[in-house]
């Protein structure tokens, strides 16, 4: 029996890994930027450099009772696929061509990021329910799979 995962689950199983990063108490979100087979940038969800996270003075959103998928500019949490975008900026990494390994469907705003980013596919894990990003991500051509979790 073989039992090496694919390329698609190996990048999935890193991003989980990622994840375990975060600092927000609502969702542990991993996302790692890979191309040619290469990884170029990781990126968890968690409060800007130099502010207080969640872990350690509570979460804003469940303080205002504010559902998932909606007003993401309540939160004082920058999003994973945020972060490894901010991340290659800072080092000087293009991700044109690129595809993110993310284990939550990335939300619009964070699709509008990636689509002008030139990220070509995303491989994701777990739904979000946000059908706005995924047509977006359709019209642009990116190429977008769910695969269960490795």
């Amino acid at each position: 029996m073989d039992t090496r995962l694919s390329i698609d689950d190996y990048f999935l199983k890193i991003t989980n890994l990622v994840a375990t990063r975060t600092t927000c108490l609502r969702r542990h979100v991993g996302a790692v930027m890979v191309k040619d087979k290469r990884i170029l940038t990781t990126g968890y969800n968690g409060a800007p450099r130099g502010h207080p996270h969640c872990l350690d003075i509570g979460c804003l959103r469940e303080e205002l009772g504010i559902p998932s998928g909606e007003r993401h500019e309540l939160c004082r949490g920058v999003h994973a696929e945020q972060n490894a975008i901010i991340q290659a900026a800072i080092f000087g990494i293009s991700l044109e061509g690129a595809t993110l390994y993310v284990n939550l469907h990335p939300c619009l705003i964070c699709s509008k990021m990636l689509i002008n980013a030139g990220i070509v596919r995303i491989v994701y894990s777990e739904g979000y329910p946000d059908d706005l990003a995924m047509e977006m991500l359709k019209e642009t051509h990116v190429q977008v799979e769910q695969r269960d979790p490795p």
